[in-house]
């Protein structure tokens, strides 16, 4: 298992491996949060928020929901609204650096959905 945390540390997130590519989308969210995200099946993330800072944030009617440390800021990972979704994004800049700095990045041109 490999964990990682907002910058105050309130919100921890631990998956069981280090993914195989690290999406950079260009959508107009991702592309203002500087985010690389991991993608895993939900049930393979536990996200711990003892202290209740999570806050979401939710654009019109998207199929997901965008995180954040109330109190530090930092985005730490996005989870799908549709009930039969299965995949969720984590922000592996919320993991020390040496876990995702080799992994290949791949473009996701959300900007053009």
């Amino acid at each position: 298992m490999i964990e990682g945390h907002c910058h105050c540390r309130s919100v921890r997130i631990t998956v069981p491996i280090r993914p195989e590519t690290l999406g950079d989308c260009n959508c107009s969210m991702c592309s203002r949060l500087g985010a690389l995200w991991g993608y895993y099946p939900v049930a393979d993330v536990t996200v711990s928020d003892e202290q209740k800072t999570l806050v979401g944030y939710v654009q019109g009617d998207a199929t997901l929901t965008m995180h954040h440390c109330g109190r530090c800021g930092c985005t730490t990972h996005w989870s799908p609204r549709g009930r039969n979704a299965s995949r969720m994004g984590v922000n592996m800049r919320m993991f020390d650096r040496a876990v995702w700095e080799e992994i290949p990045h791949r473009l996701i041109d959300g900007a053009s959905w």
